[in-house]
């Protein structure tokens, strides 16, 4: 059973007139009800439905989950001879024996791609004055590595970000799919810190830390 065009036309408008209509895409667009992204944590927008209950959850869910506080890692790797990095606020260690860490990338992230394939990659804990850092690599569409001076790590030869508190020389050892992201397990080869490095008791070594949407840190002043 075929339909008759005619009467899927407004009535007095040519029967040709269909040609020039806008895409579906384009008026949905102008009506709305799309996905918009929602950015829940430094670098991790998640495309969330436009609708007001959807938008409200996902506002719920942020401000809800932000009372919790935690670090800031930066995780780095190296594709094609060219390092790439994410900011990630979801890091966790898991495992003593055998050593076992995780980070959890969003599906929307370009560097977590770039990192799988090359099987390694190094977890940088922030200093409480890198938040700059925290920003340029949460950004998109810039060169992340323009100006930050890093290190091969010992074991993976991933970037090992200079002034950061620690560094986690890890292997990918697990990935599971989860809902909007992927939770990574890592296992770690090697442990990194500046312990001993001439100049480090100067280092007042204060994390950086993200609580309700903004940076904070564990100095009092």
């Amino acid at each position: 059973m075929t339909s008759d065009p005619s009467r899927e036309i407004p009535d007095g408008m040519s029967l040709d007139a269909r040609e020039t209509w806008p895409s579906p895409e384009l008026i949905s667009s102008w009506l709305g009800d799309q996905d918009v992204d929602f950015e829940f944590r430094p670098g991790e927008d998640v495309a969330v439905h436009d609708d007001p209950e959807t938008v409200y959850a996902a506002r719920r869910f942020r401000d809800v989950l932000g009372r919790f506080a935690s670090g800031v890692t930066v995780v780095t790797s190296v594709s094609n001879d060219e390092p790439v990095g994410l900011t990630c606020q979801s890091f966790s260690s898991v495992s003593l024996d055998p050593p076992l860490v995780l980070f959890i990338p969003a599906k929307t992230s370009r560097a977590w791609p770039l990192i799988q394939r090359s099987g390694r990659f190094c977890v940088n804990f922030l200093a409480a004055e890198q938040a700059e850092l925290s920003n340029t690599m949460a950004s998109r569409g810039v060169d992340k590595f323009a100006e930050v001076k890093w290190t091969p790590s010992p074991q993976g030869g991933v970037p090992m970000l200079d002034g950061a508190l620690a560094h986690l020389d890890c292997a990918i050892h697990a990935v599971h799919e989860a809902g909007d992201h992927y939770v990574v397990i890592g296992r770690v080869l090697d442990l990194i810190t500046d312990d001993g490095v001439e100049g480090a008791e100067d280092f007042a070594g204060e994390p950086l830390l993200f609580y309700r949407g903004q940076y904070r840190t564990t100095d009092p002043r």
